[in-house]
This record gives C-alpha cells, sequence and structure tokens, in this order.
C-alpha cells in the first residue's frame, strides 16, 4: 500500500488509461515517490520541423510527475498539475527509439507536491528534463 493506494490498482488503471494509450505511454514502475514510464515516438507526434512536438515530451513528464506523486497522496484525496516546467535538451526524432522518463517526489507536503523528472533514450541519452507542483484536494 503506497498511502492508500494499492499500486497494482494504480498499475492497471494507468494502464487502461485512453489518454495513455494514444499518447503511447505505459507506466513500467511505481513506488514510493516514484515512477518510470515509456514512450515511442511516431511519426504521428512530428512538429511541422519534422520533431516530436513538444507537447508529446511534457504530456510524458506530467504523467512520469503525475504517477509519482500519486503514490504519495493519501486515499480519499486528489491532486492536479497546478504548474508544469519543461525543458528541452535536444529534438527527439520518429527513429529515437523508445523515451523513458523517471520521476520522483521531492517534497510532499500536505496541500502540495514537487516532483522532477528526466526523459532519456535506451542509451541514457538526456533528451528533456522538467518539474512539476501539484495541488491536493478532496476528492469529489
Amino acid at each position: 500500500m503506497a498511502h492508500g493506494f494499492e499500486l497494482q490498482a494504480l498499475l492497471d488503471r494507468a494502464q487502461d488509461s485512453a489518454m495513455y494509450k494514444l499518447m503511447n505511454q505505459h507506466v513500467v514502475s511505481a513506488g514510493d515517490g516514484h515512477a518510470t514510464l515509456t514512450c515511442m515516438p511516431e511519426p504521428k507526434f512530428e512538429n511541422l520541423m519534422g520533431r516530436m512536438h513538444g507537447g508529446l515530451v511534457a504530456c510524458l513528464i506530467d504523467s512520469a510527475l503525475g504517477v509519482a506523486v500519486l503514490t504519495k497522496v493519501d486515499a480519499g484525496l486528489a491532486f492536479g498539475t497546478i504548474d508544469l516546467n519543461v525543458k528541452f535538451v535536444r529534438g527527439i526524432m520518429a527513429d529515437t527509439g523508445l523515451i523513458t522518463a523517471t520521476a520522483k517526489v521531492l517534497h510532499a507536503g500536505r496541500s502540495t507536491l514537487t516532483a522532477e523528472a528526466l526523459v532519456a533514450d535506451a542509451s541514457g541519452r538526456l533528451y528533456a528534463h522538467g518539474s512539476g507542483t501539484f495541488l491536493v484536494y478532496p476528492k469529489q
């Protein structure tokens, strides 16, 4: 149990998420304050310059941060991203191959959490990094 959430139920929900499927995202692992997600770039995500659209990477970072945060939030509470910062280091192409976002929670307070993530390819080459702040609130 990770702060009220059964980890396997969390992973099952993520794998069934329409958004994750649409964006080619998969949860590889999640635990106490950390998460690893992957994404396979495809031509359908290219921007006008022929590289992966920044939104694909931002979405992957936000998802990884969110899964890491979810492992720290008590059952009966919800959360939402209130700040997302993404820094692009190099362009991702359709042939870059699988990219991986690794996220960790830096601060888990009662009302806000902060986390950071790195996005790298299979060889460990960094493509982007980001951070986010999340507001905790009662489930409705």
